[in-house]
């Protein structure tokens, strides 16, 4: 038998691995860096290759969550059905993919800028070490949203062969946002988490802290933002995608709240989605 799975499932069953719908977090805010980098729209080699090189970065992170969390899952009613614990894939099938999912990242490096052959370990390392990290402290979340935050300095340093101070804070606000999202997201698994001795800010610090610290996180977000603008040659549209997406967190914030987690999923997937790719769009508008 063939540790792979048929090729007309495989598309599939790779797909739900990875979470592809889940791209649209990143992708954009990817773009959002390259256009801010060029201050403008950047060639199709370079949009190119920016999203191939995420698409395999990201397939790869995912990938290796998955497989290095394939026991903690199995243990996990909410997660037990996921691909590896279920059986739909096998171990050596999601290696096989983490190894062509670097493979098709590589290929991407080696078309940008010269610069990012010597940095490609830094994300790599980063998706290794993420998952590890529950088991060991409660900062995971913070370690997740700087991994995220790499997208849209990754995009800028591929194109240019920079980093200004620009490019850090848009990263920074990246990940605060992130951060403060995967910090809800954290509320799915609270007791399971307890029960098998995993570490989120929900166990150490309670549900409400959540809430708390998930608010300063984008407060930072919009702090960050508001701040990468000012040494940016932009203008009404960029500003104007600043204050749609504060109102956007503010929602988010508005539709949860300790002992009401009835609309978590909405907060954490539609209201998510929503704000990066309206924050690209107004980008995009603010260039062209």
């Amino acid at each position: 038998m063939s540790i792979y799975p048929q090729a007309g499932g495989a598309a599939v069953l790779f797909a739900r691995l990875v979470k592809f719908e889940h791209t649209i977090f990143a992708l954009p805010f990817a773009y959002v860096g390259a256009l801010l980098a060029v201050g403008g729209v950047p060639t199709a080699h370079d949009l190119l290759w920016v999203t191939v090189a995420m698409v395999g970065a990201r397939s790869l992170a995912m990938a290796l969550n998955r497989l290095i969390d394939a026991g903690i899952d199995a243990a996990n009613p909410r997660t037990a059905g996921r691909e590896l614990p279920s059986g739909a894939l096998t171990i050596a099938a999601v290696v096989g993919f983490c190894a062509a999912s670097l493979f098709v990242f590589l290929i991407a490096v080696w078309q940008l800028d010269p610069i990012v052959r010597w940095l490609w370990p830094i994300p790599v390392a980063a998706f290794v070490i993420y998952p590890y990290l529950k088991r060991f402290t409660w900062l995971c979340h913070l370690w997740l949203g700087a991994v995220d935050g790499l997208a849209p300095m990754g995009a800028w340093v591929a194109i240019r062969g920079d980093l200004p101070w620009q490019a850090w804070a848009l990263g920074g606000a990246v990940a605060t946002w992130v951060a403060g999202f995967d910090l809800f997201y954290s509320l799915f698994d609270v007791e399971i988490d307890r029960e098998q001795g995993l570490h989120s800010w929900a166990v150490r610090w309670g549900e409400n802290s959540v809430f708390a610290a998930a608010r300063t996180l984008h407060v930072a977000t919009i702090a960050l933002l508001f701040v990468a603008g000012l040494g940016l040659s932009i203008g009404v549209w960029y500003w104007l995608g600043v204050i749609v997406v504060a109102a956007l967190l503010a929602y988010e914030h508005a539709l949860v709240g300790p002992g009401d987690l009835d609309r978590l999923d909405a907060a954490f997937f539609t209201t998510n989605g929503v704000i990066s790719a309206t924050f690209f769009a107004f980008v995009f508008f603010d260039v062209i």
